[in-house]
């Protein structure tokens, strides 16, 4: 894999973006409001005040989201010294640390108390169903706009490498279906999955492919900096962002099961929809400046390598979590999460079937969409069940027509890549 040599950079910095990026006031602002939004929850927990469960909802809410931005924003500047699909792909994992810190507090938690390990899976379906649902469609709509607004023709067209991650997402999804068959995630597909992330890693690692990427906002400006003061600042962006998750993570997970309670709401529609809207919400903000930038490689990309690493190695921790909390080998699922499970693994499915010719166009877009917020019209949880034989059955027609596609997609998961020497 191609590498930048900070050591080759001219005056010691990484190479600045042709974009105009942020002043330093204006770039110091931005930190400084992020470390203010999660101030509050910070400020709560050394304390050790315990607010009502909607302010608790709302403060450590907004902990987490700034605990996010300020991932996002440190994992970007790192990319200035780490470039390949390698580094989109850490960047992705980072992006989401949040999302693991919340869900594995729930699987931790359903050690000793039973009722928790619903909102585990409860969280980890909404999380992977509003990544692609919503996330790869938004994408699409700001490709399409700005394709438009240049007089270009619109749609994503991926590059040759991202086949390894719709070739190692699809061995994932298939793999998914354990879950629901076995009502379990067991210690063993969790190994197994954790494996298979290790494996996609070292996959992209291995590809020399380069992603020539425009870093903007405050990255943009972050990365500007002379070498060491960009790598310290980095790490203490990293650091101060880590600590609020670990702050924010259980008094938000707990606010948002106790808040389901205190308004009436469905409690597992809470956890499963707006605890993962939050922490996702700077990454999908990110891939969509990409895309409305005309980059929408980049963007989708990115999302694409979320997808990996949320389906995999997040769901192989899960029983970990589990464990370590005293709970036994094996997260159960009852019949809810059983259903919830087996749409989100049929909507892997119709997702990796769409990308496998590298082409995201419009009306794939709008099909996720769709059949996303189908499933808030339908009534009753039988409901779900039907509509993953929906997407199964979509998928069976566009994989027969591009079944020319397997073979190559087939050779991605051995790191052989079209025009890559290695």
């Amino acid at each position: 894999m191609a590498h930048k040599s900070p050591l080759t950079a001219p005056q010691d910095a990484a190479p600045v973006p042709s974009a105009q990026p942020p002043s330093g006031s204006v770039t110091a602002l931005r930190i400084a409001a992020a470390v203010a939004g999660a101030l509050p929850a910070v400020v709560l927990r050394l304390t050790g005040v315990h607010p009502a469960p909607v302010t608790g909802m709302a403060v450590f809410g907004l902990g987490v989201l700034s605990a996010a931005l300020l991932l996002m924003w440190a994992a970007e500047t790192a990319r200035a010294d780490i470039s390949g699909p390698l580094a989109l792909a850490l960047l992705a994992f980072i992006a989401v640390l949040p999302e693991y810190a919340v869900d594995l507090y729930f699987a931790y938690a359903a050690g000793t108390r039973p009722e928790y390990a619903a909102y585990a899976a409860a969280n980890m379906t909404g999380a992977n169903r509003l990544l692609v649902g919503v996330g790869w469609p938004l994408v699409a709509l700001a490709g399409y706009l700005a394709a438009r607004r240049r007089g270009v023709e619109p749609g994503i067209t991926l590059r040759e490498h991202r086949r390894i991650d719709t070739a190692f997402l699809g061995v994932a999804a298939l793999l998914a279906f354990v879950m629901p068959l076995t009502r379990q995630i067991s210690w063993v597909l969790a190994v197994v999955l954790i494996a298979w992330y290790a494996t996609y890693l070292f996959r992209v690692g291995r590809c020399s492919e380069t992603d020539e990427e425009e870093l903007v906002g405050v990255p943009a400006r972050l990365a500007a900096l002379p070498r060491r003061r960009r790598r310290a600042t980095t790490v203490l962006v990293f650091a101060v962002a880590a600590v609020v998750v670990f702050a924010c993570a259980e008094p938000f997970a707990t606010s948002l099961v106790d808040a389901g309670a205190s308004l009436g709401v469905d409690r597992f529609l809470l956890v499963q929809w707006l605890a993962p809207l939050a922490s996702e919400a700077p990454e999908l903000i990110v891939a969509v400046v990409f895309a409305w930038r005309l980059r929408g490689d980049d963007g989708l990309g990115a999302l694409l390598s979320s997808k990996v690493n949320q389906w995999t190695l997040l769901i192989g921790c899960l029983p970990l979590a589990y464990l370590a909390g005293g709970g036994g080998a094996s997260l159960p699922l009852v019949e809810r999460q059983v259903d919830e499970v087996l749409l989100t693994a049929a909507q892997t499915v119709l997702a990796v079937v769409l990308l496998l010719d590298l082409r995201f166009r419009p009306w794939k877009a709008g099909l996720l969409f769709v059949l996303f917020a189908v499933q808030f019209a339908l009534p009753g949880e039988s409901a779900r069940v039907a509509l993953s034989w929906v997407h199964l059955a979509l998928a069976v027609p566009l994989l027969v027509a591009r079944r020319r596609q397997l073979p190559p997609t087939v050779r991605a998961l051995a790191g052989r890549i079209e025009g890559d020497p290695h």
